[in-house]
């Protein structure tokens, strides 16, 4: 098994820079998401590690070994693509066992092909399923069909390009668990891209958050939603995603708590202890560390999302469209109402101005 390693690495399209300068560490054995919008050149690069795409500049390793001129057939990996592709006129027995059929080199013998199929059809419980053809199957079982025919060549990366899209809601929660499942019963490299944060969240053990084909922040998925590396990954990270909102820096001024205050159109904010004042920055906030009190920003309530054990309340703040999370619990806010927020000082998070870094 192999980790994948990409030095510096540029694609560029004639004038179209789709992947800039981005390195990344991808260990042995890891399930690393590429996540980030789309267009944002998260698919290139995994193009590009699968051999399907030429890099432009920098080198790429899977292992120890420069794969930049090797042809994707000899780079040892497998490829699960967002649309199934099987071969509709087979029997899933003969599309799982394809891959090993149309091997140049090394084909295995007729006994171990039907061994290897079968070890793959019974990780993915397909084995009832061998004799049939894929239309005779639901869209889970077709997606499982496309994994089995990666697994049975026993590679060395695995690499999905969005292979959960054209499933619903209900069959991609089942299958994420189930992709999770697999990586840790095969013990090998999976890298998965995805613009799904929620896929990104709860399958990864790292996330590569990519936006115009550049690098934003690589970590584990609740390092980058606590602590952001910028306004893009704040954005970006977290369902309902971090509240922002532009203020100025000043000291606490004679009656207030000691520390640092955010003055926003919207009021404000007491910071606490804040080694930077006198500037202006962005302040964010997730929707779980807001609460209504009688002092903070003012915020009127455009919209109530009630989800059954939480709601969301949807709100204008100095301009800004803000959600707040409540438990079903707590008392109810209506359309219309003028309320304030705060939230603990340690939990709002503060990015510079003209960057759009954090500011630690």
């Amino acid at each position: 098994m192999s980790g994948v390693t990409l030095d510096h690495i540029t694609k560029r399209f004639d004038d179209t820079v789709a992947v800039d300068d981005l390195s990344l560490e991808i260990a042995d054995r890891e399930f690393m998401v590429l996540l980030g919008p789309s267009g944002c050149g998260k698919t290139t690069a995994l193009r590009m590690i699968a051999g399907l795409e030429t890099v432009t500049s920098g080198e790429l390793r899977i292992g120890d070994r420069l794969v930049n001129d090797v042809p994707a057939r000899d780079r040892d990996i497998a490829m699960v693509f967002q649309s199934y592709a099987l071969y509709p006129h087979m029997t899933v027995r003969k599309n799982i066992e394809s891959p090993l059929v149309a091997s140049r080199q090394n084909r295995p013998s007729a006994a171990e092909r039907e061994q290897r199929v079968a070890d793959a059809a019974e990780i993915l419980d397909l084995t009832p399923y061998l004799d049939r053809k894929p239309g005779a199957l639901s869209g889970g079982q077709r997606q499982r069909v496309a994994l089995a025919r990666a697994i049975v060549r026993r590679p060395q990366v695995f690499l999905m390009d969005e292979p959960l899209s054209n499933l619903d809601a209900k069959l991609r929660t089942q299958t994420r668990l189930e992709l999770v499942e697999l990586w840790r019963r095969l013990e090998t490299t999976f890298v998965y891209v995805t613009h799904d944060q929620v896929e990104a969240m709860t399958m990864a053990s790292r996330i590569a958050v990519i936006a115009d084909g550049k690098l934003q922040q690589v970590g584990e998925p609740q390092a980058v939603y606590d602590r952001p590396a910028n306004l893009f990954v704040a954005s970006f990270i977290g369902s309902p995603p971090m509240n922002s909102v532009a203020g100025t820096l000043v000291g606490a001024e004679t009656g207030e708590p000691t520390g640092t205050v955010l003055v926003t159109a919207a009021g404000r904010l007491a910071l606490g202890a804040r080694a930077r004042v006198d500037g202006d920055v962005v302040a964010g906030i997730r929707a779980e560390h807001l609460t209504i009190g009688n002092h903070g920003l003012d915020a009127r309530v455009l919209n109530v999302e009630l989800l059954g054990h939480e709601r969301h309340l949807v709100c204008d703040v100095g301009g800004e469209r803000w959600t707040v999370r409540q438990s079903a619990e707590a008392a109810p806010a209506t359309v219309g109402e003028h309320i304030r927020l705060t939230s603990e000082p340690e939990r709002v998070q503060l990015f510079d101005t003209a960057t759009t870094t954090r500011i630690d």
